[in-house]
């Protein structure tokens, strides 16, 4: 009975063998057992970039403060409530001037044509012509410099063109000329080195 039973196993391994030998041609390819697969995998560096955030500022432009014109042409030419300056050409000092009775304006130099002297004038004359709170400009009998601050230095030069009104009183220079006139009457005067006329 042991014969039997292993000659029958015998058998089933013999047959199981024969079975795996005569497969299908499909069964025929060699069987290649699978490789591991590897994987390469490289790191690729990161970048972070951070950005600040814009931030806008405005920014008002100074403002400076000038003061006007007229207060530096003030500073300039003023002298004891009084205001003086010399024309372009150098030829007049002249001035509108606050004296104790009345204001007036004037200018001495040298011009031509010049009138004959008043009886009344016992001092120089024709070195200066004026216009005062009345009346027309007229050429003044004087005993010395009226219109001239007495400072060590000349008066400033009054820029050609440029007016100074003060006092109720406008002067204007050119290269030549200067013009005075009392801005309520009207009444003046422009004198040069070889004219002069009042009105």
């Amino acid at each position: 009975m042991v014969r039997v039973r292993v000659g029958f196993v015998l058998f089933g391994v013999g047959f199981a063998l024969l079975l795996a030998g005569c497969g299908g041609e499909a069964d025929s390819a060699p069987t290649v057992a699978a490789q591991p697969s590897s994987t390469t995998t490289t790191a690729v560096p990161t970048t972070t970039t951070t950005v600040a955030p814009v931030v806008t500022t405005t920014t008002e432009p100074p403002t400076t403060t000038l003061p006007p014109t007229t207060t530096l042409t003030d500073v300039q030419f003023e002298r004891n409530e009084s205001y003086y300056f010399t024309t372009p050409d150098g030829n007049f000092q002249c001035g509108i001037i606050k004296l104790p009775t009345r204001i007036e304006a004037g200018c001495e130099g040298t011009t031509t044509p010049v009138p004959p002297r008043p009886e009344s004038c016992m001092v120089n004359w024709g070195n200066g012509i004026r216009v005062t709170d009345e009346g027309e400009g007229a050429f003044m009998c004087s005993g010395g410099e009226v219109y001239t601050s007495g400072g060590p230095d000349a008066d400033p030069v009054l820029a050609a063109g440029q007016p100074l009104s003060k006092l109720g009183f406008t002067c204007t220079t050119t290269a030549t000329d200067v013009s005075c006139v009392n801005d309520q009457t009207t009444h003046g005067f422009t004198v040069a080195a070889n004219s002069n006329e009042v009105f």
